[in-house]
């Protein structure tokens, strides 16, 4: 198979990475055939003779020292150092050999040290952080001053722009360790353990005696992976090592023309799972140069909102229509249950392990077997918990590439929330606030994004939700639109006279995000640590032009002068629906519903809230007073998402601009 991608004009190569399943295998030299279970065996017996090794590398060179030579880059002779971490850590010296009596070939201690040389490549960013924030430790850990937080950015390397709740986090860190040991730690060598090694196999780092993958040549949908398999756990000899042949089905999600790499084979509920990596030609992203550009704002029940706005050539920002919605209030609902459940079963079981004492010695307690139980239900748990979390992610990065593709757009603007920290809304609002996927639907919708060449940017989210999208006066925030004098947080009011924007408060907040991307689009860089763009400050001078010009001239209230001649009115108009029934037919009941008038009853639900769904059954608490369609009838995930705003939160007419002051 030819490893060089093609590229045409305006193209650039992209590696990502899909699931794949080993369902079986073949033995090339018998011709035994290897069912799931045998086959995951023998892949398990492989991956257990790489983390002994690993960790016994990790633990020898887990040190400030050693560290510090890997990630400088080079030697002692001062040649530059490879970018395979397996090569970078041999010609360092850092060598691993098998356990006595155990028969490997060097593949297999290639992946041992990969696995650890980049561990200890990761460990350099965190060693930097730690020592940045010990250097300027302050009086009170739990509360900085403002001279305090300047002094541990400038003592941390990319403290400007590092999210301060990174740096809260190590803080909390530190001073649990201060609180138990009654000083300062060292470092993060200190701090931390050395990590433990993943039972994994990493392809990547061997070559054809060791693994291969080719492409099927009748159907390029399926590929063969050839690996050579131990056939005992301790192998003593190299005739105790043959080739095994698995065919893998490749998602659809993976081109026909890409180019596939040796992949990842992990165990995962008894079975083999390969992380398939591959690369192919996708559409250059650009920093600059964008005239459409969608704008996308975080929130809770409704997860997210977005619109498209356009840069005209005069300079003049309008936005494409109202805007969208995705609304996910049932899913959240649930994974909230789920987390008061997983919260439950944990102190549940930390109360059982503090009545057996050590398990190792106590294996015959009365409540060992309970407690047991126990962790199989939270593992259950928190793994309902992960898929859902997934699920969700991605139909909300699907939904929002998609209205950048339907309007045209050629970059989305995000908001970088990274450093914030839900307080002032109650302990439950504040939780739930806080355990929101955004993390996981910004690296989804770059994965989506980049594969139509949509560049995805996070702006600074300061005062996005507080300032009118047309003026830049300070909104002024009530419960609803028909109830313009209660405070509250939905719905947003601009109190100029000249203005008069009212609507959804994330309606505006969409709208100011996409002008602040496009005015400041020429402060577009790229993050050097993790490749992504970002625009890091907020320019007063463009900040100024930020602003959304309305499509439509409004007519004033106070203007009534006449324009043309009064159009002529009927002294007798006509009733918007007929006040009899019509005519019977003659095999119909005796008599039918006013012609115009809509039905008041709601749409039935669909079949899927009917069925029995048993222990898949979503349900939603009902003490808080919302209750999701079709929550209890187990509907299951689609029936709680929702694209489609509720129409109370369309824009409505200004009906306030002459009611005076609100304060």
């Amino acid at each position: 198979m030819s490893r060089r991608l093609p590229l045409g004009a305006g193209e650039t190569a992209r590696t990502a990475c899909a699931r794949g399943l080993l369902r079986a295998g073949v033995v090339e030299k018998t011709g035994e055939l290897l069912s799931a279970a045998a086959l995951a065996q023998r892949v398990g017996w492989a991956a257990d003779l790489v983390p002994g090794m690993a960790a016994e590398l990790l633990a020898e060179h887990w040190n400030a020292a050693d560290v510090d030579v890997l990630a400088s880059g080079e030697d002692a002779g001062g040649r530059k150092l490879p970018s395979n971490a397996w090569m970078a850590l041999r010609r360092l010296g850092w060598t691993i050999e098998a356990p006595d009596g155990i028969k490997v070939n060097d593949r297999i201690v290639r992946m041992a040290q990969e696995r650890a040389g980049r561990a200890l490549r990761s460990a350099k960013w965190r060693a930097d952080l730690t020592a940045g924030v010990l250097a300027a430790w302050p009086a009170d850990p739990a509360r900085r001053t403002g001279g305090e937080w300047d002094a541990v950015r400038e003592a941390v390397p990319g403290g400007r722009y590092l999210p301060s709740g990174v740096i809260r986090s190590r803080t909390r860190q530190i001073a649990a360790f201060e609180r138990e040991h009654g000083r300062l730690p060292a470092g993060v060598f200190e701090l931390e353990e050395a990590p433990r090694a993943a039972r994994m196999l990493l392809l990547s780092a061997c070559d054809g005696q060791q693994a291969t993958i080719e492409r099927s040549g009748s159907d390029p949908r399926r590929v063969l992976l050839r690996l050579q398999l131990p056939t005992r756990p301790d192998p003593r000899s190299y005739r105790d090592w043959t080739w095994v042949a698995c065919p893998i089905a490749l998602p659809p999600t993976i081109p026909a023309n890409a180019v596939l790499h040796l992949p990842t084979l992990r165990m995962a509920g008894g079975r083999v799972r390969a992380d398939l990596s591959y690369t192919h030609a996708v559409p250059k992203t650009h920093r600059t140069g964008h005239r459409v550009a969608l704008g996308v704002d975080w929130g809770l029940n409704t997860l997210l909102s977005a619109g498209a706005t356009r840069l005209h050539d005069d300079g003049r920002l309008t936005a494409l229509g109202t805007g969208a919605q995705f609304r996910a209030e049932g899913v959240l609902a649930r994974q909230h249950r789920l987390r008061r459940l997983s919260e439950h079963l944990h102190a549940k079981a930390d109360q059982y392990q503090r009545l057996i004492g050590d398990t190792t010695e106590n294996t015959g307690h009365p409540l060992h077997t309970r407690h047991e139980v126990l962790r199989e239900e939270t593992r259950r748990v928190s793994a309902r918990r992960t898929n859902l979390n997934g699920a969700l992610a991605w139909a909300a990065a699907r939904w929002a590439v998609d209205q950048a593709i339907a309007a045209g757009a050629t970059v989305i603007y995000l908001e970088d929330l990274r450093s914030m920290e839900a307080k002032g809304m109650g302990r439950t609002m504040n939780t739930r606030l806080s355990q929101t996927v955004r993390g996981q639907i910004t690296d989804r919708i770059r994965h989506l994004a980049a594969e139509t060449g949509i560049a995805v940017v996070t702006v600074p989210p300061r005062n996005t939700s507080r300032h009118c999208p047309r003026c830049l006066t300070p909104l002024r925030h009530r419960k609803a639109p028909d109830r313009p004098t209660t405070a509250g947080w939905k719905w947003a009011i601009c109190p100029q006279p000249d203005c008069g924007w009212q609507g959804d408060r994330d309606q505006g907040a969409w709208q100011r995000i996409a002008a602040r991307g496009l005015t400041h689009q020429t402060k577009t860089v790229t993050d050097r640590t993790t490749g992504q763009t970002v625009i890091r400050t907020v320019i007063d001078k463009l900040e100024a032009t930020a602003v959304i010009t309305p499509t439509t001239i409004k007519a004033s209230r106070s203007d009534r002068s006449k324009t043309g001649p009064t159009r002529p009115r009927s002294t007798r108009p006509a009733p918007r629906r007929r006040r009899a029934p019509s005519p019977t037919s003659p095999s119909g009941p005796a008599g039918k519903r006013p012609e115009g008038h809509a039905p008041t009853g709601r749409p039935r639900l669909p079949r899927a809230a009917h069925r029995h769904q048993n222990v898949t059954t979503t349900s939603t608490p009902t003490t808080a007073g919302h209750r999701p369609r079709g929550a209890a009838l187990g509907a299951g995930f689609h029936l709680h998402t929702h694209a489609t705003p509720p129409r109370w939160e369309i824009p409505l007419p200004d009906t306030t601009s002459g009611t005076g002051s609100l304060s």
